[in-house]
This record gives structure tokens, C-alpha cells and sequence, in this order.
């Protein structure tokens, strides 16, 4: 029995999950971030592996997985990169989705409906762990982030985002975000279960894995686009190497 899903959240995801590829639904906000969140995603794994970015396959041998991967926005492109990817979500209708849409992209991609205590009671470990949005939506972060680390190889690599749990979080990241902008539906957040920093680093220290960069994510309303900043305050994305 899983002990980090939350049934009701699960059930949030599941009314929208016919949605996961609508640039313009209830996923919009992830759409608007993806740009960022997979420039930050490819350049660490290239840097910390060597690859190239400018090779067709420059992934081609690596393992990684995205926990909580929805309806592959990430697993996808990493797919196209070359890596071997494994996306899992407890949400058996996101899986569905994201089962669906590779296989009419084209692209081999393992999809697993279990959560990360499921696979990490197994044997495999990654390249790297992915988990973008994902902490702030589970019953104890503490216990997440433990499975999660154990999926990574010695060496291995962590990248994640997730929320920071501020005054200045509770009013963009949940009130404005949910009943004021409309980018998300309201009660998407607890902001109770938003996670510091110093949280996700102290639950990737126990288990081996040093944060080595917090970027933070912020909206540029000129723009229209989010951009990698020194403002921790509400989304950041974290990068560790597991020792």
C-alpha cells in the first residue's frame, strides 16, 4: 500500500486528465513552463554526462525517470533525446493519456502506474530522477523524497520543482494563482504541503544526495513566459548528485 499518495489529489488530477495535452486546459500553466523547466532538465544532464546537445541522440544510453510524469509534457522529450525514460504517475487515467499519446508520437516510453515506493522496492536504479510539481501534492514529502532517492545510482542525478512554502507563496503561488488569475482550479494547492528548500534538501541529504544549484522560476507578465531567477520565494527547481 502506498504511503505518500493522497487519494483526493489524485482524484483532481483525474477529473483533468483528458486535458494533459491542451496547451490552452486546465494544464496551461505547466505548458507555459515546460520551455524552462526542460532547458534546466537537458543542460544539467548534458553537463554532469558529457553530451553534447547538438547530437541527434545525445541522451541515447542514459536512464532516467519521471516521478509523477502525468501525461509525459517531460518523459516525451527526453524520449526524443534518447534516453531510456520510465514515467510514473499514480493516476491510472494520466497514465492512460500518456500511454496514448507516445504511442502516437512515435516514441517508446515506459509507463508504470505506481508511485515511487512501489519501484523503489525493485532493484532498478536511474541516471537520474525527475519530479517536476509533484512533492507538493503527496501525503509526506519526507517519505517521497526518501523513495525517490533511492531510484538513483551513485553518481546519479535529482531534478526537481516544486513550491516554497512562503507568505509570498501563498499569495501568487495559491491565492492569486487559483482565484484571482484562474491559471489553476481552485483548491489544486494546499500550501500547507508547499516545501522549503532546507525540507527537500535535508530529505535528499539522508538519503546521499547533495543539492548542488536552487534556481528559481518566476512569471514574466510582459513577456508572457517564466524564467530561471535568484527568487526562491515561490516555484524553484533543485539539483542534486547523489553520492
Amino acid at each position: 500500500m502506498s504511503v505518500t499518495v493522497d487519494p483526493s489529489e489524485i482524484a483532481k488530477f483525474e477529473a483533468m486528465s483528458a486535458e494533459w495535452w491542451d496547451p490552452h486546459g486546465k494544464f496551461k500553466p505547466l505548458h507555459m513552463m515546460n520551455p524552462v523547466r526542460l532547458d534546466y532538465i537537458t543542460r544539467q544532464v548534458a553537463g554532469e554526462y558529457g553530451r553534447d546537445l547538438s547530437a541527434p541522440r545525445p541522451f541515447e544510453g542514459l536512464r532516467i525517470v519521471d516521478i509523477g510524469c502525468g501525461g509525459g509534457l517531460i518523459t516525451e522529450p527526453l524520449a526524443r533525446l534518447g534516453a531510456e525514460v520510465t514515467g510514473i504517475d499514480a493516476s491510472s487515467d494520466s497514465i492512460e493519456i500518456a500511454r496514448r499519446h507516445a504511442g502516437t508520437s512515435g516514441l517508446s516510453v515506459t509507463y508504470v502506474n505506481a508511485p515511487p515506493e512501489s519501484l523503489a522496492e525493485g532493484e532498478q536504479v536511474y541516471d537520474a530522477v525527475i519530479s517536476m510539481e509533484v512533492i507538493e501534492h503527496t501525503v509526506d514529502a519526507g517519505l517521497f523524497i526518501e523513495a525517490s532517492v533511492r531510484l538513483i545510482r551513485p553518481g546519479g542525478l535529482f531534478i526537481g520543482a516544486t513550491l516554497n512554502r512562503t507568505l509570498k507563496s501563498l499569495v501568487l503561488g495559491k491565492i492569486a494563482a487559483e482565484y484571482v488569475l484562474g491559471w489553476v482550479p481552485p483548491g489544486t494547492h494546499d500550501w500547507r504541503k508547499f516545501v522549503r528548500p532546507s525540507e527537500l534538501a535535508a530529505g535528499l541529504k539522508s538519503g546521499g544526495a547533495d543539492i548542488t544549484e536552487l534556481k528559481g522560476m518566476s512569471y514574466d507578465p510582459i513577456g508572457d513566459e517564466w524564467r530561471l531567477s535568484g527568487d526562491l520565494a515561490v516555484n524553484y527547481l533543485a539539483f542534486a548528485v547523489k553520492r
